[in-house]
C-alpha cells in the first residue's frame, strides 16, 4: 500500500514536471495544446474535463462544476489566470466554453435524469395518470384501453392489471423513456411490441434438429425470437441507459453528439437507440427462452460499453448534432 501511494506521488510530481518543460517549449499551456491539437467531440472534450480536475488549481478544479451561467465567466477566469491573451487566442475560448457546456450539462443530466428516478409513479397525479394512458394510446392507437385497471396492460408487456407497480425501480422515468419511444418513434416501438408478442414461425435446417432434445426443437421450431414483455424490457434497458450515464460510459456518446450540453432528450434518443439494438440482440442470441433474458442483457451491455471505450464512437449517429461542431 505504501509503494502504491509513494508511485503515485512520484507519477504525479513527473507529470507536472513534464508539463511545465512542454510550457516553456511551446509556449502554451495544456489546455491550449489540448485545444489545439485535439479535433473538438469527446477526444477533446475529456481531456480537458482530466486536465481541468487535476489540475492544483482550485479555480480549475471547480470549473467543472460551475453554474451553466457562470460559464463565459470562468472561461475569462481561466484565461486571467493562464495569463493567455484571449485577442491573440480568440478560438481558445470558445473551445473551452463548448468543452464546459457538455462538461457541467453532462453532469446536470445526470441530476435531472436522478430526479425522474427517484419520483415514484403516482396514481393520485393527473400527470402521471396521463402520461400512462398516453403510452397505451400509442402503443395500441387502435385498441381502446377498458378501464384503468385492466389485464390488457400486459398486452404491452406489464405485469399484472396496474402498471404502477412495475415503476417501482426506476420511478418516473421508466415511463418517460416508454412514452418517448412509443410517441417519438411510433412505427419502430409498435413493431418490436408485435415482435415480443407474436414470434414468428422459422424454418430450421435439418443439421440443426439433430442439436435439440425434441422439446426443445418443437420450441424453437416455432421461435423467430423467443417473446419478451415490452414495458418490462423497456423498464430494464432503462436501467441500463440510466447506470451508463451515472458511470460516465455515455460521455463519449454523448460529448460526440451535444455540440453543447447533452439534454433528457439525448438521453432518451439514447433509450431508443438501445431499445432497438436490444431487440435485434435478443433475435441474433436466439436464447432457449425468457429465462436467459439476464444472460443475454448482461452481453448486450459489455458490448454497449465496449462501443464507448472508442473516443470517436456515437452510439446513435442520426440523432448527432455533432455536424454543427466548430472545428476550432
Amino acid at each position: 500500500m505504501l509503494i502504491q501511494v509513494c508511485l503515485y506521488f512520484y507519477c504525479k510530481f513527473l507529470w507536472r514536471c513534464l508539463k511545465f518543460v512542454m510550457r516553456k517549449l511551446t509556449g502554451r499551456c495544456e489546455l491550449q495544446r489540448i485545444c489545439y491539437s485535439t479535433k473538438p467531440g469527446a477526444s477533446r472534450t475529456m481531456k480537458i474535463e482530466t486536465s481541468l480536475r487535476d489540475s492544483k488549481s482550485k479555480l480549475l478544479q471547480t470549473s467543472v462544476s460551475v453554474h451553466p451561467d457562470a460559464i463565459e465567466k470562468t472561461i475569462e477566469d481561466i484565461m486571467e489566470l493562464k495569463k493567455i491573451n484571449p485577442d491573440i487566442n480568440p478560438q481558445l475560448g470558445i473551445s473551452l466554453q463548448a468543452c464546459l457546456l457538455q462538461i457541467v450539462g453532462y453532469r446536470n443530466l445526470i441530476a435531472d435524469v436522478e430526479k425522474l428516478r427517484r419520483e415514484p409513479y403516482d396514481s393520485d397525479n393527473p400527470q402521471h395518470e396521463e402520461m400512462l394512458l398516453k403510452l397505451w394510446r400509442f402503443l395500441k392507437p387502435n385498441t381502446p384501453l377498458e378501464s384503468r385497471i385492466s389485464k390488457q396492460w400486459c398486452e404491452i408487456g406489464f405485469q399484472g392489471d396496474d402498471p404502477k407497480t412495475d415503476f417501482r425501480g426506476m420511478g418516473l422515468l421508466g415511463l418517460y423513456n416508454l412514452q418517448y419511444f412509443a410517441e417519438r418513434d411510433a412505427t419502430a416501438a409498435q413493431q418490436v411490441l408485435s415482435d415480443s408478442l407474436h414470434p414468428k414461425c422459422r424454418d430450421i435446417a435439418k443439421e440443426e434438429i439433430s442439436k435439440f432434445s425434441k422439446a426443445e426443437w418443437e420450441k424453437k421450431r416455432m421461435d423467430k425470437a423467443i417473446g419478451y414483455s415490452f414495458a418490462i424490457v423497456g423498464i430494464n434497458i432503462t436501467d441500463l441507459a440510466y447506470n451508463l450515464l451515472v458511470s460516465g460510459a455515455l460521455k463519449t456518446h454523448f460529448y460526440n453528439i451535444a455540440p453543447e450540453a447533452p439534454t433528457l432528450s439525448h438521453f432518451q434518443q439514447t433509450f431508443c437507440y438501445l431499445m432497438h439494438e436490444f431487440h435485434k440482440f435478443w433475435i441474433e442470441e436466439d436464447p432457449m427462452d425468457i429465462m436467459e433474458f439476464n444472460r443475454v442483457r448482461e452481453k448486450f451491455r459489455k458490448r454497449i460499453i465496449k462501443q464507448l471505450q472508442n473516443p470517436d464512437m456515437a452510439l446513435c449517429p442520426h440523432f448527432a448534432a455533432s455536424e454543427g461542431l466548430i472545428n476550432m
